[in-house]
């Protein structure tokens, strides 16, 4: 069903107080879901709201807040303090900002955190300032290895981004075949899984969600796929995270910003991936129908139509069941 961008963030911003959420840490992570839903990314959206409640009905939050560890002129680690990871990964990537802008170079992480989001969403708030981003988060051992059916990995998203004179080149890529997200919304409508994507915890492929949840997904890209979802894993070890984090306990996040201009003229850089995207985009095309993209292209195109029509499409039962939530006592 169709819900306006208005009355989203009126029943989103209610459930989330609703859990308990300060006032700009519900800003924060409703812009973040409202942005998911607006690309097309509906299994990170609203539904995230239902996940979050379940989360802390199991672990409250506690009263610490967000600190720093550690930093020098241009690093920082970042304790988050068990708080939802919207909130943390955004001030990461803002200390990330301010040490670039100084220096020309960052790198931030943090641990202790959990659902840290689209890893786009960071990269365009920092290719948005003409810097250069490289973001990873790892997450709980969810993923089984090529070769294995146990998870050993979290779905480990990875993202690299470009400034441009247009539409920033954005890539952000989950390690394996489906995340942990569309799971968990294919087991609320009572859907199967598509073939292929996931083991039971008797190691047996399955397409029940519920089996899925409490077995191991597998990896995209088999080898490759793995290979990179081991790499971020231990990308988020470097930002603080234990090995194995617990069920939605202590991820970690990475992000590195970099001025082009440490190494090139920074205008030129970014005149070149506007060029180079031009000339992906007039490629020969193997098929007439389907045009050749640049990553983050289509997401962004998707998000301007949903703006421009005013809000976007929901799942009924996601949005009733956020609905009730507002009113519970």
């Amino acid at each position: 069903m169709f819900i306006s961008l208005e009355n989203a963030t009126e029943v989103g911003t209610a459930a989330l107080r609703k859990l308990g959420l300060s006032g700009p840490d519900s800003d924060i992570t409703l812009r973040h879901l409202l942005d998911c839903e607006l690309r097309g990314l509906s299994f990170s959206g609203l539904a995230r709201i239902l996940s979050i409640g379940e989360r802390l009905a199991v672990k409250p939050m506690g009263a610490d807040g967000i600190r720093i560890t550690r930093e020098t002129p241009l690093s920082a680690q970042l304790d988050g303090g068990d708080r939802l990871g919207y909130v943390v990964a955004q001030r990461a990537v803002g200390i990330a900002l301010d040490k670039a802008a100084d220096v020309g170079l960052a790198v931030v992480g943090a641990n202790n955190t959990w659902y840290t989001g689209m890893l786009s969403y960071y990269a365009e708030m920092i290719t948005a300032q003409g810097l250069v981003a490289m973001i990873a988060s790892n997450a709980s051992p969810w993923v089984a290895p090529f070769g294995g059916t146990e998870g050993r990995f979290g779905t480990n998203p990875f993202c690299l981004g470009f400034p441009s004179t247009s539409t920033p080149v954005i890539w952000d890529i989950g390690i394996s075949e489906i995340i942990h997200a569309q799971a968990v919304l294919a087991q609320r409508q009572g859907r199967h899984l598509p073939p292929g994507v996931a083991y039971d915890s008797d190691g047996q492929p399955t397409t029940d969600p519920a089996r899925a949840l409490s077995g191991a997904f597998t990896a995209w890209g088999g080898h490759r796929g793995s290979g990179l979802g081991v790499s971020v894993q231990l990308l988020g070890i470097l930002a603080g995270s234990p090995v194995f984090p617990k069920p939605l306990e202590d991820f970690g996040f990475l992000v590195f910003a970099m001025q082009p201009d440490l190494l090139t003229q920074g205008e030129e850089f970014v005149v070149k991936v506007s060029a180079f995207s031009e000339a992906m985009r007039t490629t020969r095309r193997a098929d007439e129908e389907v045009p050749v993209r640049m990553p983050f292209e289509r997401s962004a195109a998707l998000r301007a139509e949903q703006l421009a029509a005013g809000g976007f499409d929901v799942d009924a039962s996601v949005l009733e069941a956020i609905t009730a939530l507002t009113q519970k006592d």
